[in-house]
């Protein structure tokens, strides 16, 4: 699928300056990053955020720019040979300047190393709804990185030491000309490290660093539905080079109930009546999140009818006031019956049927909806 405008996805001129094309590079990133969008809109804005990501990191740079506004979309494809490549050029400064570090990508260490922000991790954790209504203190265990014991996070053989990388001299990247470019990009050699390591430590096979299990004190917000996620920042995997490490995000995933649904803040239960209430009327008892309520059950109630009990439902993260209960009737019909029972009820229906249709004035319009149609 071809690629749209890069001035298009900020919504910027081909003459804006670079403040334009930063101011709106900024704004269209907060709108669309993962963490303001959940839900169903999650996978449609990150596919967004990704566009205005490599919009931006095309037109921030003077020779990305130049190149795509002579040759387009060709100019700046390293596939094609015209420019662009991994560290390239200020991208990862400007982005940074923007946001910190808040998002992947790569910068400057000391020395001109690499330094790249660790991947963020993801971890499904699985509550009540009577925990999501009233939130929840949890621990949780993820996998962790610590310095390994044996090189003291050197990555090399106690005794021995790493060496500067020869082929970059240590800055982790080497440069190399592409026409009228000079396209930087990190060294294949020590994988920008700037580090070689001539024997590496048995304990961590050279890493510098050894996967653990750690436990995370987690708190789940009051109110918090299925499909949340809750965001951990720093508990992601580690940087490389002094890097800041990535994000955890735990999905949150609510427990089918046994009795409620939930719909948005609003719960919804099935409340099972005898037809006899149903019929004289009476009051029952209902179940909430909270305990038991009473509900006036009036004389001839329908099934399927509604009874709603502000407030019993639940208070969402963002809503001022909870929501609401909503409790469906279900006229039980009485089974296994005795022939003495039989024999009442089938008085009954003779009784109600020289009543006519003051006692079933459903079923009357229902047979005078019959003939219309059948005449």
């Amino acid at each position: 699928m071809s690629k749209r405008d890069y001035y298009e996805v900020l919504g910027v001129a081909k003459s804006a300056s670079d403040d334009e094309i930063k101011k709106a590079y900024r704004k269209l990133a907060m709108k669309h990053h993962p963490d303001r969008n959940q839900g169903d809109k999650a996978k449609a804005a990150e596919e967004q955020f990704k566009e205005v990501k490599e919009a931006y990191e095309m037109l921030s740079d003077t020779q990305k720019r130049a190149a795509y506004d002579q040759y387009g979309h060709a100019g700046v494809d390293p596939n094609r040979g015209m420019g662009g490549g991994e560290g390239f050029g200020g991208f990862a400064e400007a982005f940074g300047d923007i946001f910190g570090d808040m998002f992947n990508g790569g910068g400057r260490g000391r020395g001109g190393r690499q330094v790249y922000r660790g991947n963020d991790l993801s971890y499904s954790m699985e509550i009540t709804l009577e925990e999501a209504a009233k939130g929840k203190d949890a621990q949780i265990r993820i996998p962790s990185w610590d310095s390994c014991d044996t090189c003291h996070g050197s990555g090399a053989k106690p005794g021995t030491s790493p060496k500067t990388c020869t082929t970059c001299n240590g800055m982790g990247s080497v440069q190399m000309r592409q026409g009228f470019f000079s396209v930087q990009q990190t060294c294949p050699h020590c994988r920008g490290t700037g580090k070689i390591i001539p024997e590496p430590c048995t304990s961590c096979g050279g890493q510098g660093k050894i996967k653990r299990q750690k436990t995370l004190e987690v708190k789940v917000p009051a109110g918090i539905d299925d499909g949340m996620r809750i965001r951990s920042a720093g508990n992601g995997e580690p940087g490389t080079n002094g890097g800041p490490a990535g994000d955890l995000y735990i999905e949150i995933r609510v427990k089918d109930h046994d009795i409620f649904e939930r719909d948005g803040d609003d719960l919804h239960c099935n409340v099972p009546v005898s037809f006899i209430t149903a019929a004289l009327g009476g009051e029952i008892e209902v179940p909430t999140l909270a305990g038991k309520a009473a509900i006036d059950i009036p004389e001839g109630t329908q099934a399927g009818k509604q009874f709603r009990l502000r407030g019993k439902g639940i208070k969402g993260i963002r809503s001022s006031y909870p929501g609401d209960l909503y409790c469906h009737i279900v006229v039980e019909t009485p089974v296994k019956l005795t022939e003495y029972q039989r024999k009442l009820l089938k008085d009954l229906d003779e009784s109600l049927k020289k009543g006519g249709s003051k006692h079933s004035p459903s079923g009357e319009s229902w047979t005078d909806r019959l003939k219309s149609l059948f005449s």
